[in-house]
């Protein structure tokens, strides 16, 4: 079941919403990635619980080539923190919901 909170984003739109005035994180994933698909319910309380204070948005990687090539990303499951625009840091990997909170903190 998908998450209402989570945005599905693509190639076209990235720039504009890692530019909002949230942070943003975005989840690089594919469908027939396991590491991809066990993460996925992490992140998806994280929209949740982060509801109005960041953005989560998903980007399946096969569907959209151009931004996870922009961005070198080799590996996935790859979460990537934008504020203003800008990569705060990432994390590549299938990680604990304590280490994408870490993650998510860096950007207040």
């Amino acid at each position: 079941m998908a998450n209402d909170k989570v945005l599905q984003l693509n190639d076209a739109e990235f720039d504009k919403v890692v530019s909002s005035a949230l942070p943003t994180l975005v989840d690089f994933w594919a469908p027939w990635c396991g590491p991809c698909k066990a993460i996925g319910p992490v992140i998806e309380d994280l929209a949740t619980e982060y509801e109005g204070k960041i953005t989560i948005a998903k980007m399946n990687v096969d569907d959209n080539p151009a931004t996870p090539g922009k961005f070198g990303i080799r590996a996935i499951p790859t979460l990537i923190l934008f504020k203003d625009g800008q990569v705060v840091d990432q994390i590549t990997g299938s990680v604990g919901k304590s280490q994408l909170v870490a993650l998510i903190n860096k950007a207040k």
